[in-house]
């Protein structure tokens, strides 16, 4: 390599002789003149200001006082270049180590995830929910409340039009056998699931089956009673049991035999007390006696795992999806089959036709999209089955469908959140001056976990729930100020969380410290679920606001940014529910923290909230006004917040509020500009952003040129992961452990002159110079991984020839290759050195400097013999 550069006719002055690093004989220096041929103005200024162009004078005085100002200029240039070097840290690095690699593309990353889980650009819930809340469609009333009133059903039997119609559309889980064959053999089965998953009707079904079996598949007649009742759960199982054995002394006995009981316990309520064995084992025997059945419904959960894991307990699987959707479906459209062949038989549709056109019109993108639920739970099933019925019978227009659709998620979450702590505000009986409420936490613990897995889906599971209990903690607090809360320390139940938040477990990585490493990671079954959580809580439930506020400041505070980043994305999609209240709350605030990970949670909410139209002006103007008359803090805040793209009408106005940022008071906040600028060339615009970038190297003030030097410098040591956005389909996200540059080269061409150009004039300027011809070695060593595998190497070959299209560079370069193959910890090995040279230079200059070795390896084998 060295022997092709001197045998070209470099003088041997040129030639590198140790690794010791650069120096006034072994660096090359440029000849100072740009591509065009132009002389470098800011070059020469350097020059001047560092003693380099003083001229014959200025070399032939060699007195004291020349030698006196010849080392202060020495000394300023170490602390130039001292200073530049300060300017391309991360943002971060303070506050995590003092040169290492920060958390930047960790949280980009996260950023990406979680943006995904919200319908950025639009309103979280588009829909009208007072309108569709109750509607009428064809002749069926809709009743879009997931929870319905358990007024009148509290106890009573269950009318027989009601056992016909559940016999029709009751669609069995998974395991149905099994809980039928338990509840026949042992009389008494408790049932688990969560709320809402059809518990009830599978109840009700399997005591329809075994009791008609029990008379023999005959029906009972009028004058011998009910065959299924419910039971008042205020009573409880005692009460049942009591009830029974009374009724085997007197008059009706006979009218008992053979029925079946349906009891909803309630264990989330403070002071609620599970029933113990003895009271089920004197249930089931009473039951026995009167060859009867009971099904006692419990929700999952900490409360209920005893009776769960008893004789009698047994979990009882939701219905599959598709299933109940094709029964809600044939319900609805069997009516009105039936309905238009009495009136006109030849021009009766099809129900099989109805039915394929229904599963068709729910399979549609835009249909799916809107449900927004993996499964649905049978209530829910029944409103989409009405509502796909109700369009193909053109009684519900597709704004409505799709409406319609959307508020079966705003559904479930106001299911989830009304009236959970109605218990703790009713009238106490407790003895006079006993004001404490026992069981806050646990009573909170379901709702914070939903809140929590609304703002960190796609956390690791234990992420989640240590956010959970830190909400359950502030959530009690709120609740019950003159009491601390207490939880006990055994009694989670992850099982019970998933099927309670309607969540799942999938197998995933997190960032731990810069290494990615295996994890449970946790999510809503359901796109529609988070923004619906997020809305419920916000906007419908105020007092709820301050505790989430605060929780959400400790979020910040968490250094890991699977859970901070997540926190700020969430914490824009509320402040897009209510900005002024936001902006107070959680931006203004956290923008003038001493902390920089709480500025840029600022600065990621208020982009979050620009994503939407309607509060885009807003933060627009904001943080140009942070940007011109903020303080410090919020200057720094603007700057991260303009690296997004989104909070300044236009690239240009994005890059002059940056340049204002840097420039002002000696380049103060120089380092967080700079990278937010570098942060720009992952959009689109790119090539806006790197002309720009070449201005601001040819002004003619200093702190100008700082600023495109310190930015040219920070993009060649970023990664593409630190920087990318969330752009779909861009070429740069297969490329995300790339360097920048090396990446920009790789996929748009166009940028390889303007990317060398920038580095050139970097490499070529005294205080920039150290720490660029670092970056350089840096991009260089990633064309190749450890392993060997090709890496960075494409990109390389399309930049380094740009790099090093004059003889000066080319010196600079052999120089360099020289250095890193004889660094003592890490040696760049021959072949790999000379793979690199031969990237650099062009086919043509290939061939002569080959042809000039032939000559001088003749030459030798010539003196040799002589």
């Amino acid at each position: 390599m060295a022997e092709e550069q001197q045998a070209a006719g470099a003088p041997e002055a040129a030639a590198p002789k140790a690794a010791d690093g650069p120096s006034p004989e072994a660096d090359p220096k440029a000849k100072g003149r740009d591509r065009d041929g132009n002389r470098d103005r800011g070059k020469e200024r350097d020059r001047e200001r560092d003693g380099k162009g003083h001229g014959p004078e200025g070399g032939a005085d060699a007195d004291g006082a020349a030698d006196s100002e010849a080392a202060e200029q020495e000394r300023e240039r170490e602390r130039a270049a001292g200073r530049f070097k300060e300017h391309t840290r991360d943002p971060l690095a303070g506050e995590e180590s003092e040169d290492g690699p920060t958390d930047l593309a960790a949280a980009s990353r996260t950023r990406r995830a979680t943006r995904l889980l919200f319908d950025t650009g639009r309103d979280l819930n588009s829909f009208d929910r007072s309108y569709i809340q109750s509607a009428h469609i064809g002749d069926i009333h809709l009743r879009m409340d997931a929870r319905q009133s358990s007024a009148g059903m509290r106890s009573g039997p269950v009318p027989d039009e009601e056992l016909r119609r559940l016999r029709r559309v009751h669609v069995e889980p998974d395991g149905y056998v099994r809980l039928r064959n338990a509840l026949s053999a042992r009389r008494l089965l408790v049932l688990g699931a969560a709320p809402g998953t059809g518990r009830t009707s599978t109840a009700l079904s399997l005591l329809d089956e075994v009791t008609t079996g029990a008379l023999g598949g005959a029906q009972p007649e009028p004058a011998a009673g009910p065959r299924v009742l419910r039971v008042d759960p205020d009573g409880g199982v005692r009460q049942l049991a009591d009830s029974l054995v009374g009724a085997s002394n007197g008059e009706g006995a006979e009218n008992r035999r053979a029925t079946g009981y349906v009891l909803e316990l309630s264990l989330t309520r403070p002071g609620a007390l599970p029933p113990d064995a003895m009271d089920l084992d004197r249930l089931a025997a009473a039951l026995d006696e009167h060859e009867g059945f009971a099904v006692i419904v419990v929700a999952v959960g900490s409360a209920a795992n005893p009776l769960l894991a008893g004789r009698y307990g047994m979990l009882c699987p939701p219905a599959p999806t598709e299933a109940l959707l094709a029964t809600r479906l044939r319900e609805r459209l069997e009516d009105h089959v039936a309905a238009a062949a009495s009136d006109a038989p030849d021009d009766a549709p099809q129900l099989a036709d109805l039915l394929n056109r229904a599963e068709e019109l729910a399979s549609r993108g835009a249909v799916s999209e809107a449900v927004g639920l993996k499964d649905l739970r049978p209530t829910e099933a029944e409103v989409l089955a009405s509502l796909l019925a109700g369009h193909l019978l053109e009684d519900v227009s597709y704004e409505e469908l799709l409406a319609g659709c959307r508020s079966l998620a705003a559904g479930q979450a106001q299911e989830w959140f009304a009236g959970v702590d109605r218990v703790l505000v009713a009238p106490s009986f407790e003895p006079e001056g006993n004001t404490a409420r026992p069981g806050t936490a646990a009573l909170f613990h379901p709702v914070a976990f939903r809140i929590a897995l609304a703002v960190l889906g796609g956390a690791s599971h234990s992420a989640v729930a240590a956010a959970a209990h830190l909400l359950t903690w502030e959530l009690s607090v709120q609740s019950d100020p003159d009491n601390t809360p207490a939880r006990p320390l055994f009694c989670d139940d992850p099982e019970s969380d998933l099927a309670l938040s309607r969540a799942e477990l999938t197998d995933g990585r997190v960032d731990v410290a810069g290494a990615e490493v295996a994890a449970q990671l946790i999510w809503y079954r359901g796109s529609a679920l988070p923004g619906a959580v997020l809305t419920e809580v916000w906007d419908r439930h105020f007092p709820v606001r301050a505790p989430v506020v605060r929780w959400l400041r400790l979020l910040a505070d968490d250094f890991r940014p699977q859970v901070w980043m997540r926190a700020a994305v969430a914490a824009g999609e509320l402040c897009v529910r209510d900005f002024d209240h936001g902006y107070a709350e959680l931006i203004r605030p956290l923008a003038e923290a001493s902390t920089q990970r709480r500025r840029i949670f600022a600065a990621t909410t208020m982009d979050q909230a620009a994503s939407y139209a309607s509060h885009r002006q807003a933060v627009r103007k904001l943080v140009g006004d942070w940007s011109r008359h903020g303080t410090r803090s919020l200057r720094w805040t603007a700057a991260m917040a303009l690296g997004y793209g989104n909070c300044a009408a236009t690239t240009d106005d994005t890059l002059d509020a940056l340049a204002r940022i840097g420039v002002r008071d000696d380049g103060d906040q120089l380092a967080v500009a700079s990278f937010n600028v570098v942060r720009l060339l992952a959009l689109p615009d790119s090539m806006r952003v790197l002309r720009r970038m070449a201005k601001w190297t040819r002004h003619k003030q200093e702190a100008y040129q700082d600023l495109g030097l310190v930015a040219t410098v920070r993009l060649a040591v970023t990664d593409v992961d630190e920087v990318l956005g969330d752009e779909p389909g861009s070429a740069l996200g297969d490329r995300g452990d790339w360097p920048l540059p090396l990446a920009l080269a790789a996929t748009r061409p166009e940028l390889v002159g303007p990317l060398a150009d920038l580095m050139w004039t970097a490499l070529n300027t005294p205080r920039s110079r150290e720490v660029a011809t670092d970056a350089l070695e840096t991009l260089l060593r990633s064309a190749v991984r450890k392993n060997g595998a090709e890496w960075t190497r494409p990109g390389v070959a399309a930049l380094l020839p740009a790099l090093a299209a004059e003889e000066a560079d080319r010196r600079r370069l052999d120089w360099l290759l020289r250095r890193m193959m004889n660094d003592p910890e890490d040696p760049l090995p021959d072949a790999q050195a000379r793979s690199l040279w031969w990237l650099a230079v062009p086919r043509q200059d290939r061939t002569n400097e080959r042809d000039e070795r032939d000559k001088r390896d003749e030459r030798n084998e010539r003196d040799e013999r002589g």
